[in-house]
């Protein structure tokens, strides 16, 4: 059957109050009500499967848990369970002694007792009693007239004193009364009003404070806007309670009119279970009142615990978007809704320090979010979703909670891009997971699994000293050198390159060695952390290095990066080579020559990546040169040609580096080091062999390379001093050994020499002594005669 064209022949609208001098529209909630739950009886009473005792006992403890202390918790009179569940909470003690328990009955003799029995030797209860009062009951249901509604009403008021008192007397319960004129927004007003008034009179003991008398209304059927329910509930000496259903939609907005009208009390269900389409949310009403400022005396700071109990319970799912309590109400899927969140964050960050420093309020006041996720106990992590329909602000957020990095817009705009196509193709929401793995994909961010063909592993930047016969009043800026060691497709590599700052020296080391020629159009930083961990972050785009400095910066081609580094200028560093790696894609790049010669195209870089490839020694800038003259010199006796093996042979043979039976007219066989004296002195004794001679000696110094250096001093003519010590490890886990790079400079009748020493152990000191005996060596030193045994 179609829905009619003109519906008014078939429903009458409802008949409104004539109420022309209301007052309470304008009134601000600034109390909360006092609160029933009537999960356990209306919400039960509404299940497809209604709860077990256990489940009715865990929903019991978790609505005390939130603060309720008013429950109704059974229809007792109904069944045998319901029964056995309000003796089970009063036997087991579970019932705190601040909660009221209420029960329900029909207007019914037998059935009364029956309520009545169930509450023996409980500390504080509330009997509710309720008859229908509508046109619709008296005529159809019940054939009965007002005055016979109204008889009714007090026969059994009367029944419910009575049998309270000698509850009271018995048990020493105290009681409070509560009456419903069920179906009230159906009866007529004043009809409705003359049945509660001959309750009271019935009643007769009620009071003031907790003895007052409750008149529950209950909107049975929702059936008219909530502003006429709310025309109906002022009262002077009662509590008037609320007993919204949701049939129009409309049972919040009825409660809170209510409540403006005047009503004191609110019955209702967690997430709005009940009969039909539900009763009141009283989840959703609470914290309605808490966005306002207004204390609603119960805690949902754990809100996911109560939703997992009640579902549990009940059975029924939560709507992903329902008030306060969906799955989806904290998140925004759409750009511009992300983007205002991600901009009320970062202006709240800043409002509120500003606040902290003054004393004043924080005040909470985020776009798209009422409420603070966070006192929900719900976190910041599905604030923001990302699908196809998402834009870049949030996406940038995601990023910013989960690494760190706070993203130039540019670049927000580059890596939207990226997530776009992805949710386009996949067509599905992108997870946190998915985004930070996308992200760290595409830069070549965060760690061996995400490295791109091009890996700096170590490097050094050091000053040169400008030009000074440059003309110009300003004084020329220094030069930067890069030295530095990068894995190339899985070769180590040496490139060195300078310019005028550390990244200008990088992209010129990589222009030279790898024929990759790019430039830096946009750098940005920040820090990353607090205190002692603080890192930067770099953010580096790259274009085509092209003819003129005007078309490279207007390249419509553009690369991102971004390095993470303690230190400033390796974040930038690495945030160019994560550019470099994304520009690059699958090129082919320029091998490592295998050949050197005094006329060939190989450099003194070239010679060390050989080095670095083969031995894994990253050789100090001043020893890669040292070696590369003796390189270019053998090239000469080879017509200008030296294949990688015989580099790395001829640097093993001119540092005796790891070669068995190093030749030498100082040995150092052992030694002992030990701390002297209050200032951190080194003692170093050592057994020795001086041209064949065995000696022991002792020396002294602030540290054990000038301990061993004072024992080799006294016995030559002339002085030992270090030029140059370095060091770093090579291998992984046990196998770990510590290098050692020590240049020595050697004072004699107004000459001096220069040699360098390598030397390799799992001890770093020994790897420091021996490469200082290996460098000494290399020297011509004089030494003084052995006389006597002296």
């Amino acid at each position: 059957m179609p829905m009619l064209l003109d519906p008014s022949t078939k429903y009458r609208p409802y008949t409104p109050l004539n109420l022309p001098d209301r007052q309470w529209p304008s009134k601000v909630l600034r109390k909360a009500p006092i609160w029933l739950s009537t999960d356990l009886r209306d919400g039960n009473q509404a299940l497809a499967n209604p709860m077990t005792i256990e489940q009715k006992t865990i929903f019991f403890k978790t609505l005390v848990k939130c603060g309720l202390k008013e429950i109704e918790v059974a229809y007792p009179a109904a069944s045998d369970t319901d029964f056995s569940f309000v003796r089970g909470l009063i036997e087991g003690g579970q019932v705190p002694d601040d909660v009221w328990i209420q029960v329900l009955t029909p207007a019914r003799e037998d059935l009364i007792k029956r309520t009545v029995e169930s509450l023996a030797g409980v500390k504080h209860a509330i009997v509710h009693m309720y008859n229908a009062t509508c046109p619709c009951f008296r005529d159809v249901v019940f054939r009965n007239s007002k005055e016979d509604t109204i008889a009714l009403a007090i026969k059994h008021t009367k029944i419910v004193r009575q049998l309270t008192d000698e509850a009271t007397a018995k048990y020493g319960t105290k009681f409070k009364y509560e009456y419903s004129p069920e179906t009230f927004t159906q009866t007529e007003p004043e009809f409705a009003l003359a049945v509660c008034e001959a309750v009271k009179t019935a009643w007769g003991k009620a009071g003031t404070g907790e003895d007052r008398i409750i008149f529950n209304l209950p909107a049975t059927v929702e059936i008219a806007p909530p502003n006429h329910y709310a025309d109906q509930a002022k009262r002077e000496k009662i509590v008037v309670c609320l007993h919204p259903h949701n049939d129009r939609g409309q049972g919040i907005a009825a409660a809170e009119l209510a409540l403006m009208a005047g009503a004191d009390r609110v019955e209702g269900c967690l997430f709005g279970n009940g009969e039909r389409t539900g009763n009141v949310d009283i989840v959703n009403l609470a914290l309605n009142f808490y966005t306002q400022g207004v204390s609603p005396n119960l805690d949902f700071s754990d809100l996911q615990s109560v939703i997992d109990v009640v579902t549990a319970c009940n059975d029924l799912p939560i709507h992903p978007r329902h008030p306060y309590a969906g799955e989806l109400v904290f998140t925004a899927f759409s750009g511009s809704h992300q983007d205002a969140i991600k901009k009320g964050f970062e202006a709240q960050r800043v409002r509120h320090a500003e606040a902290a420093k003054t004393g004043e309020m924080q005040y909470w006041d985020i776009p798209y979010l009422p409420i603070d996720p966070a006192d929900l106990g719900c976190s910041y992590e599905a604030v923001i979703r990302v699908n196809a329909q998402s834009g870049k602000g949030g996406i940038a957020y995601l990023v910013q909670q989960h690494l760190g990095l706070d993203l130039p817009r540019k670049m927000q705009i580059s890596f939207y891009q990226v997530i776009q196509e992805i949710a386009d193709r996949e067509a599905r929401e992108m997870r946190v997971d998915d985004i930070t793995a996308a992200f760290r994909s595409t830069y070549k961010f965060g760690g061996s699994k995400y490295e791109g063909r091009l890996v700096l592993k170590s490097h050094k930047v050091a000053s040169e000293p400008a030009d000074e016969s440059a003309s110009g009043d300003e004084p020329a800026d220094e030069r930067r050198l890069f030295d530095g060691t990068i894995l190339v497709d899985g070769v180590l590599r040496v490139i060195r390159g300078d310019g005028n700052g550390p990244l200008s020296a990088l992209l010129d080391a990589l222009s030279t060695h790898l024929d990759l020629h790019y430039a830096i159009r946009e750098y940005s930083e920040h820090s990353v952390g607090e205190g002692s961990g603080v890192k930067a972050a770099s953010y580096v785009e790259i274009v085509p290095n092209l003819e003129d400095a005007k078309s490279t910066r207007k390249s419509a081609e553009s690369w991102w990066g971004v390095g993470v580094d303690s230190d400033i200028a390796g974040s930038g560093l690495r945030a160019v080579l994560s550019a470099i790696n994304s520009a690059i894609g699958d090129r082919t790049l320029p091998e490592l020559k295998l050949s050197v010669g005094f006329n060939a195209k190989s450099g003194q870089a070239d010679v060390a990546s050989a080095i670095v490839h083969s031995l894994h020694l990253e050789l100090p800038r001043r020893l890669q040169a040292s070696f590369f003259e003796v390189a270019q010199r053998a090239a000469r006796e080879t017509d200008g040609h030296l294949s990688f093996s015989d580099v790395v042979a001829l640097f093993r043979e001119t540092y005796h580096y790891e070669l068995p039976n190093t030749p030498g007219r100082v040995v150092l066989r052992k030694y002992k080091m030990e701390n002297v004296g209050d200032d951190g002195g080194k003692q170093l004794t050592g057994d020795f062999i001086w041209d064949g001679k065995p000696r022991q000696m002792v020396g002294h110094g602030t540290g054990p390379l000038s301990a061993l250096l004072a024992v080799l001093n006294s016995q030559i003519n002339g002085t030992l001093s270090a030029r140059e010590y370095a060091e770093h490890s090579i291998g992984e886990g046990s196998d770990v050994k510590a290098v050692s790079y020590v240049e020595l400079a050697y004072d004699a009748e107004g000459k001096r020499t220069t040699a360098w020493g390598v030397y390799s152990d799992q001890d770093i000191t020994a790897s420091g002594l021996k490469a200082t005996v290996l460098a000494t060596n290399q020297l011509n030193v004089d030494i003084k005669p052995f006389v006597d045994g002296q």
